[in-house]
């Protein structure tokens, strides 16, 4: 599947570069806890196997995934959400 332009939906399965273990998308605009300075594209947790330690969440930038293997739902309700990430974004 061919990778596009951000924001991909949640759900979405991807391999990171030089990662072992499938990623799956669980959110956007991650920051580092106490520094906004960092911030990442996506979060995500391991695939098949969710989240199961609350401190096991992935960040990421869109420029590290190397593959997707699932898309998930696009509506008209996470289009606009992924409007507003964008607006939001190209405001800052």
């Amino acid at each position: 599947m061919e990778i596009e332009n951000k924001y991909l939906p949640i759900g979405t399965v991807v391999k990171l570069n030089g990662g072992i273990k499938k990623v799956m998308i669980t959110g956007f605009c991650c920051e580092e806890e106490g520094n906004t300075s960092t911030s990442w594209d996506y979060n995500g947790c391991l695939y098949p196997e969710g989240i199961i330690v609350a401190n096991q969440l992935i960040c990421f930038n869109h420029s590290q995934i190397e593959k997707i293997y699932y898309k998930g739902l696009v509506d008209e309700e996470e289009k606009k959400f992924v409007q507003k990430i964008i607006d939001i974004n190209s405001n800052e």
